[in-house]
């Protein structure tokens, strides 16, 4: 029994030992596991970082959310969509009323409960308004002839397909305004209901002067000497949807006028043909103040700063299609399938009807002299292309823009022509070099 008891106690002990070691060699295990937790934890985040990172790229270049992302975002928000339809008296306002009622109605409907038969709209009241983490105020203060009904087209067909809040004035002729006419019309477009577009012939309205929050504006100009010719001939005969439309606009223009000689305009000095009134593109973005009106340095300046400061995308109408792409990454919530539209043959058709008939071009002379009093126009609309030019480039946007309107030999010609001065106490040299080097490469 004594030896009997010996031995379990030394078995005992031999498994006690056995325990211990078993434990401490566990515990030293242990003790490396954290070491490699911590190396296999590092790489995944980094892992996860690169990926992030490449994605985040990815999105930037390529415009916006991925289409399935923005599918899963109307889908969830289709229920709770408000569709507005607005008048604003004071600024003559009006929201295109949304086309998609009945939709609306048969979606609050299917949002129904199944159990309690209520709606969201029911228990909750209207949702908050739509406020997007991306520009959802938009302004442009499109210029005349610079293509801006082409765009509006577009736009009207972009609201129904992407359900945003295209806002049309119907004012025409009203581009300068009085400072209350500027505050009051600034509330009414910052009342609008989000994301909305505002679109108006309207000289730049600085919204924080009045310490309201600023939108994003757009635009698009043009050769000033096509501008204005597009001008002149569209006042007189219209487009191609009809003179008469265009008669009844200008019903106090005499026939003497109508059919005044777009060379005889130039040349003999007429108002309509000279200074102010071709100073045209340069007050849509120098603003309100009167000294833009006045053609000089300090409005050509200070339109520069604005269309640095405050434009998201100032675009040439001679590289339209280059525009809508670059419109579509900037702005994809608004312009996502613009040039698809663009270049459909529905689209096509109606926006033909949009070009100015009876168009002339003047003579050599009469381009020379004109092109002359538009100096200031011209330092503005080559400053807007090298910008444009360099926003393309930032973006690696491939160019498919179409060729200038008057063909290569014209304009060679045009500059190995002789100019006379304007004036025997002018000189001129150096704006008539300005001129042939512009007319050589447009």
């Amino acid at each position: 029994m004594k030896n009997f008891n010996s031995s379990a106690l030394h078995s005992h002990s031999q498994s006690t030992n056995h325990i211990r070691e078993r434990n401490s060699r566990k515990y030293s295990l242990l003790s490396v596991l954290p070491l490699r937790f911590s190396l296999r934890g590092y790489g995944f985040c980094m892992a996860t970082l690169f990926l992030f990172c490449f994605g985040s790229l990815f999105y930037q270049l390529n415009g916006g959310p991925p289409k399935i992302l923005l599918d899963i975002r109307q889908y969830l928000g289709l229920c709770g969509k408000n569709h507005w339809s607005v008048k604003m008296a004071p600024s003559r306002l009006f929201i295109h009323k949304d086309r998609v009622a009945r939709h609306l109605v048969s979606c609050l409907h299917d949002c129904k409960t199944r159990k309690g038969g209520s709606t969201y709209l029911d228990d909750h009241g209207q949702p908050a308004p739509r406020v997007l983490p991306f520009p959802s105020q938009v302004i442009y203060n499109r210029v005349g002839k610079c293509g801006s009904r082409t765009v509006v087209i577009l736009l009207r067909l972009l609201a129904e397909k992407h359900q945003f809040n295209l806002v049309s004035s119907d004012i025409h002729n009203k581009t300068r305004l009085t400072k209350h006419e500027q505050v009051d019309l600034m509330k009414n477009i910052s009342s609008i209901p989000q994301p909305f577009l505002y679109t108006r012939h309207v000289h730049f309205l600085n919204f924080t002067r009045f310490k309201i929050e600023q939108p994003v504006y757009i635009n698009i100009i043009r050769d000033p000497i096509n501008r204005f010719l597009s001008n002149y001939f569209f006042r007189r005969f219209g487009d191609w949807r009809g003179e008469q439309n265009h008669l009844i606009r200008t019903p106090g223009m005499k026939d003497d006028e109508r059919y005044l000689d777009i060379n005889v305009c130039i040349l003999e000095n007429y108002p309509e043909c000279s200074n102010p009134r071709v100073f045209y593109i340069i007050p849509y973005f120098c603003g309100q103040h009167p000294q833009c009106r006045e053609p000089g340095v300090w409005a050509l300046e200070r339109a520069k700063q604005n269309v640095l400061e405050n434009y998201l995308l100032v675009g040439i109408l001679e590289e339209l299609e280059d525009v809508l792409l670059l419109l579509e990454r900037l702005l994809p919530h608004y312009f996502t399938g613009v040039l698809n539209i663009y270049k459909s043959p529905d689209y096509r058709k109606m926006g033909n009807m949009t070009g100015t008939v009876r168009k002339q071009t003047p003579t050599l002379e009469a381009l020379q002299v004109l092109y002359h009093r538009m100096r200031y126009e011209y330092e503005f609309y080559n400053f807007v292309r090298d910008q444009f030019h360099l926003t393309k480039k930032k973006i690696g946007l491939k160019s498919v823009s179409k060729p200038p309107a008057y063909s290569n030999d014209f304009l060679q010609q045009l500059a190995l022509r002789t100019p006379e001065p304007l004036d025997e106490d002018e000189e001129l040299e150096t704006d008539l070099e300005d001129a042939n080097s512009w007319l050589v490469h447009p």
